[in-house]
């Protein structure tokens, strides 16, 4: 995407018209405890590990040592993995982060199943697999985009100049990214770049989006199978 005359956090002036520039920066969840691996989702209860832990506090460091615009908003996800990563962010940055309910995880029809072949084979499940691209198992994917993007309109007015950060989970800013960058909603699993603890960040000169940029500062954290 074409950068010329960027300049972060600062007004700029493109054929003699004024442009504001901000940046929103979504943040993913660390790792959570899951010792019986179920597929979470929006169930709550499900908190950091002690390395999701560290990774927030990675987090923190990311953002008080860029030299990017300053963050003045903060939102976060309801659920518990999102508010434990936000903490060490809000402390850091002196801000008071604000729950956001579309920030939440995809709704989806097998949370709480331990899932492998067998489990998604059995009648109740094998129902729900007819359609992987809307999907059928769980909130349509332009639902997910549409609800993230309805959100960074909005914290991108109260951050104007400067810079935000929104804390979900990856299907959600997965979406988010390929609907702002007008791709296909639909991607093989493997192909989300979106990892624990990631920073996708946007930047716009008013509403339009010039620049993509993807961060992983906890990434020699991540399980040896994700880094």
């Amino acid at each position: 995407m074409p950068n010329a005359n960027l300049v972060l956090g600062r007004p700029v002036t493109l054929r003699g018209m004024a442009v504001e520039t901000t940046t929103v920066h979504l943040v993913r969840h660390g790792e959570v405890f899951n010792p019986d691996h179920v597929l979470y989702e929006r169930l709550d209860g499900f908190g950091l590990s002690q390395t999701g832990l560290a990774m927030a506090d990675r987090l923190a460091t990311f953002f008080t040592s860029q030299d990017n615009p300053p963050v003045t908003q903060l939102l976060t996800s309801p659920l518990l993995r999102a508010q434990q990563t936000a903490q060490p962010i809000a402390k850091a940055l002196a801000l008071e982060p604000q729950t956001e309910p579309r920030l939440i995880e995809a709704q989806n029809h097998f949370a709480g199943q331990v899932i492998n072949p067998q489990q998604l084979l059995k009648p109740k499940n094998l129902v729900k697999l007819y359609n992987p691209m809307r999907p059928s198992w769980g909130e349509p994917y332009i639902l997910i985009a549409q609800r993230m993007t309805q959100v960074m309109a909005q914290v991108r007015q109260a951050a104007k100049g400067q810079a935000a950060v929104m804390v979900s989970h990856q299907s959600p800013i997965w979406r988010a990214r390929l609907l702002a960058e007008g791709r296909s909603l639909w991607r093989f699993p493997r192909g989300r770049v979106c990892s624990l603890a990631s920073v996708t960040s946007l930047v716009f000169q008013d509403d339009r989006l010039i620049e993509v940029a993807y961060r992983e500062p906890a990434a020699d954290l991540l399980p040896a199978d994700l880094r």
